[in-house]
């Protein structure tokens, strides 16, 4: 896996940065997270007057070998249908992109069909789809590193164009698998606290899928290898090692990242365990309506933006987050404070 250089947050400017919030014509504290969303993203970008430039948002699809054993209720061709519909316009992440301006980067990592054609599709595609980790390693070593390669070349091409906040979805069945895994794995928590009904699964669903995984899992940790990369090559899907590395780029690049649902969480937990200072550029956006999402958020003490019942995917819940990520940043450049509006302090 390549390297990063992901420096901890300079916090040098926060006496700065919380004066000028302090000294804006309110009560102090009285925006309550605007203002700390305002501090992190002024630290991100080490100034007092933050800018939200080029929002582009990576949408990551690929399928998943697991998904054979029959522990998602939607088939894999959906995959690669909702793929094509949103090159249409159609899906969720569009709708959400158009309203907030956002640069959707439309990325086949690997789908399990022939997508090259499709107008719209970023063709980076590794394999069609991860094997079947019941019975082997979703990935090789090399599909893993070419992963990270993706998602951080993904992030250097809107870097390029000025981009300086991002958001990242997937599109993946049979992906809350890996994520219910990693959750335990990662959080030391019982796997069956993990699994929760994905896309749609009925009660005999999750008990189905609650038994493959922990099958999955014994299988895994009979052969369990010290390194920390080892359950992310086992389980992982190729569009949530490209997000891993895309969270990962995006921190050393200083870009800041809206981190969305339950399976952007996982990918977001591992890239926290492999770089701990890439913590700093995330803003976790939303807690989901998946079983587990809140406990997987605590595992690295996250305060979610928001709390509506959201478990589409795609990066919808960051999407619909981002106004107040630009509320703050209006907040902290736009309002006046007391000495120029003339108002004796009220706190």
């Amino acid at each position: 896996m390549r390297t990063f250089n992901i420096q901890p947050i300079d916090e040098s400017l926060r006496p700065a940065i919380q004066e000028k919030i302090d000294n804006l014509n309110k009560p102090k504290g009285s925006l309550g997270r605007l203002e700390e969303l305002a501090m992190q993203v002024c630290l991100v970008q080490q100034t007092l007057s933050p800018c939200l430039r080029h929002p582009s948002h990576l949408l990551l699809g690929a399928d998943h070998g697991i998904e054979r054993e029959g522990v998602s209720v939607s088939p894999r061709d959906v995959t690669w249908q909702q793929m094509v519909n949103f090159t249409k316009g159609g899906g969720g992440v569009n709708m959400f992109c158009r309203q907030h301006g956002f640069d959707l980067k439309i990325v086949d990592v690997g789908v399990d069909h022939d997508l090259s054609d499709v107008p719209g599709i970023i063709d980076r595609k590794i394999a069609h789809g991860t094997r079947d980790f019941l019975y082997e390693p979703a990935m090789t070593e090399a599909e893993f590193d070419r992963a990270i390669e993706i998602g951080a070349e993904l992030v250097d091409n809107c870097v390029e164009v000025g981009c300086n906040v991002l958001s990242i979805g997937e599109m993946g069945i049979g992906n809350t698998s890996p994520s219910s895994i990693w959750m335990s794995l990662f959080g030391n928590i019982p796997l069956d606290e993990c699994i929760g009904a994905g896309a749609g699964l009925d009660t005999p669903g999750i008990r189905h899928k609650r038994d493959v995984l922990t099958q999955a899992l014994h299988r895994y940790n009979s052969h369990l290898s010290p390194s920390l990369l080892s359950p992310l090559i086992y389980f992982g899907g190729f569009e949530m090692i490209a997000a891993i590395g895309a969270m990962l780029r995006a921190a050393e690049k200083h870009v800041l990242v809206l981190v969305d649902g339950f399976i952007m969480t996982a990918c977001a937990i591992c890239a926290v365990r492999l770089y701990p200072a890439s913590q700093g550029y995330m803003v976790f956006t939303h807690c989901g309506d998946e079983s587990g999402h809140r406990r997987m958020l605590d595992i690295v003490k996250a305060k979610p933006l928001l709390n509506l019942g959201l478990r589409l995917g795609e990066g919808t819940g960051a999407l619909c987050a981002y106004p107040l990520i630009d509320s703050a940043v209006r907040m902290v450049n736009e309002m006046n404070n007391f000495d120029n509006a003339k108002i004796t302090k009220y706190f």
